[in-house]
């Protein structure tokens, strides 16, 4: 078993883009996923020479590829290949006490949504049938316990889970609405694969269960206060740049990726501190 929690988060996500292309239709191009892997990977390249950076990691790069092939649509690949170095340079670009502020394939989405018409994302591409689910969360189960972010992720999920019950009980609905809600496929990709970064979620656990209700609250305001799509993206956007504050608010230990006989675990970094290979 790889000691890296990307080498299976990448194997994941290809597999769910594999089952997404050929069983479900997305409709995404090969062009396309070449465009965003390679203009991704090649940011990740040219940003890595610029900032000095002792060594080139594509595994993080190609993660964001990944996840935008599954989640961005347009019909422009000058807009897929401007969407993948938004996403790359915005952990380079927007960092705070030595760690990227963003989730970046979140930033790299809502950034493009905010500035084209022609971008869009469209959660309910994956349907909401158990099967899918089923398949979503336990790839998902494998990578966050490895990545050491499960606990966001479960905290995530019983909020929202909560919310979406009470507001079922509020207005009398029936049970299958909550639970059509929470069988959908955005919705476990979103908390298995990006709300669960373990390098822009709060250092300790405690942070990071106030940083998943926070993320859960703001979701559920968006989507049934403000009425605008893609709810849990502009959550994790607005919500993205308190982690700075709830980690000054609750320190903890660092998340670092691992390397050479070292496993990924929560490193003991103190929170201000800034290593080289933070950008990843």
């Amino acid at each position: 078993m790889p000691t890296d929690p990307r080498a299976l988060q990448i194997a994941s996500l290809s597999a769910l883009l594999a089952y997404g292309m050929l069983r479900l239709d997305f409709g995404v191009p090969a062009e396309r996923v070449a465009v965003l892997a390679a203009t991704a990977l090649g940011a990740q390249y040219a940003l890595t020479r610029l900032a000095g950076l002792p060594r080139f990691d594509p595994k993080s790069a190609f993660i964001s590829s990944l996840s935008l092939c599954l989640l961005l649509r347009t019909g422009s690949l000058g807009l897929a290949a401007a969407a993948a170095l938004v996403t790359i340079a915005s952990k380079f670009l927007i960092r705070a006490r030595g760690k990227h502020v963003f989730n970046p394939v979140n930033f790299g989405l809502v950034a493009m949504l905010l500035v084209s018409d022609a971008v869009w994302v469209s959660p309910g591409q994956w349907g909401s049938p158990a099967l899918l689910a089923f398949l979503v969360a336990c790839l998902g189960l494998v990578v966050v316990n490895r990545a050491a972010r499960s606990d966001v992720t479960f905290a995530f999920l019983l909020a929202y889970s909560g919310l979406l019950a009470a507001r079922a009980l509020w207005l009398g609905d029936p049970w299958r609405v909550p639970l059509h809600q929470l069988t959908s496929g955005a919705l476990l990709i979103f908390a298995f694969f990006m709300i669960s970064d373990p390098k822009t979620t709060p250092d300790s656990r405690a942070g990071r269960f106030l940083f998943a209700a926070a993320v859960a609250l703001a979701a559920a305001y968006v989507q049934f206060v403000l009425y605008r799509p893609n709810p849990l993206l502009w959550a994790l956007a607005a919500c993205s740049p308190l982690v700075p504050f709830v980690d000054r608010l609750l320190p903890g230990p660092r998340y670092e990726w691992p390397t050479a006989g070292r496993p990924a675990a929560a490193a003991d970094v103190p929170s201000g501190a800034l290593t080289r290979e933070a950008h990843a």
